[in-house]
């Protein structure tokens, strides 16, 4: 266990990359047994299966997040990115005094959504602090990387999968942005233009729509059992996490208390985050982990709305132009996707079917892509 390599697995978020999440969820959704309020699977403590290709820490972060928190409540009422990770720092430091034997393994830091903030940040910031980890690579899942690009890619997405009209996508190329609708929509006060376009364009999709995958059924409410697609996704996942992790037996078994709050929540909305930070471009950052020898894995599932591929592809492509890597290969037989590796150190994939968080809805093709680049290799082409 010692020689394993370790990933280290930074919350991920949801709604509109506000509310912050558990990546407790994640860990459960991604690599333990389904859980049912019908059968005994949901009356046994949460038991957590891994490949045995490395060992996983799952820091709920920032502080607040699933069951994490701060002995300071007013902690929760300015967090910004800079806070985050150096509190994350912190933790890892922490976490290593515990369990010295560690120190030495190869270290991965991985993360989804918002981590596309956090992860590079965290990087960054060990390298900055000189702190003695061995960092050997970053990886993240359909992240927010730049603002405007990532955003301005969604009407394409809901174009291209049949979801918005072409007026409606030709409005948003003339009237009002999709990035500019967010940032007037989180400043509360939405421009004729913007509040048109978005009347159009809501009414189009409609509530009923997945955006982190598009292709599944809305969960309801039911006594029935909720519909599956064919890869046993279950769209309730959320609702029965929820029930679950309040049980007491099971946070008896995870060593886990409530703090400050009357039960788990999955998202947290009682964070007061500094919304700006999300304007915040993480490219030359992400530049420079790549200039210091940092293998940088950044893969997106193709039915995700929220942070679409469009847009994540075309900022890795342009990350490797600006660094002048070479294009090593363009693998189009990878099973369930397709991958584009630059110099050896940085990569992109696609995930056929994989949603927002690719692990939960692919985990047999996201184990395919860990494990590859854990170990230094290209995914395969077969």
């Amino acid at each position: 266990m010692q020689t394993q390599s370790w990933m280290m697995i930074l919350a991920a978020v949801c709604a509109a990359l506000v509310h912050f999440c558990s990546s407790a969820v994640e860990s459960h959704s991604a690599q333990a047994d389904q859980i049912t309020e019908n059968d005994t699977t949901a009356l046994k403590p949460l038991v957590v299966w891994f490949s045995g290709e490395a060992n996983m820490l799952y820091p709920e972060s920032p502080a607040g997040t699933g069951f994490s928190y701060s002995a300071n409540t007013s902690f929760y009422t300015n967090l910004n990115d800079e806070i985050t990770a150096r509190d994350n720092l912190v933790f890892l430091k922490n976490w290593f005094i515990k369990f010295p034997q560690y120190k030495n393994s190869e270290l991965f830091i991985a993360g989804e959504s918002y981590a596309g903030h956090f992860v590079p940040q965290l990087a960054q910031l060990i390298l900055e602090s000189r702190v003695k980890f061995n960092l050997k690579g970053i990886l993240m899942g359909n992240p927010l990387m730049d603002f405007d690009t990532n955003y301005n890619s969604v009407p394409h997405f809901y174009w291209s999968h049949g979801l918005i009209s072409d007026s409606t996508y030709n409005l948003f190329s003339s009237k009002c942005n999709y990035s500019r609708m967010n940032r007037e929509q989180t400043s509360g006060s939405l421009s004729p233009a913007c509040l048109a376009v978005r009347s159009q364009y809501s009414q189009e999709v409609g509530d009923s729509v997945d955006r982190f995958d598009v292709t599944l059924n809305s969960c309801l409410p039911s006594v029935d059992p909720q519909p599956q697609v064919t890869e046993n996704v279950d769209v309730c996942i959320g609702d029965e996490v929820n029930k679950y992790f309040n049980r007491e037996d099971v946070q008896k078994s995870l060593h886990a208390r409530l703090v400050g709050v009357a039960n788990w929540s999955m998202c947290s909305g009682a964070l007061r985050y500094n919304i700006k930070d999300k304007e915040i471009t993480m490219i030359p950052v992400m530049g420079s982990l790549v200039k210091s020898g940092i293998r940088t894995f950044v893969y997106s599932g193709d039915q995700d709305s929220v942070i679409p591929l469009f847009g994540t592809r075309t900022l890795v492509d342009g990350l490797a132009k600006e660094l002048r890597l070479n294009t090593n290969c363009a693998l189009q037989k990878l099973v369930g996707g397709w991958t584009q590796v630059y110099g050896d150190i940085l990569s992109f994939a696609t995930v056929r079917g994989g949603s927002h968080t690719v692990p939960g809805t692919q985990p047999a093709r996201a184990l395919v892509l860990f494990t590859a680049f854990l170990k230094g290799q290209p995914p395969p082409a077969e």
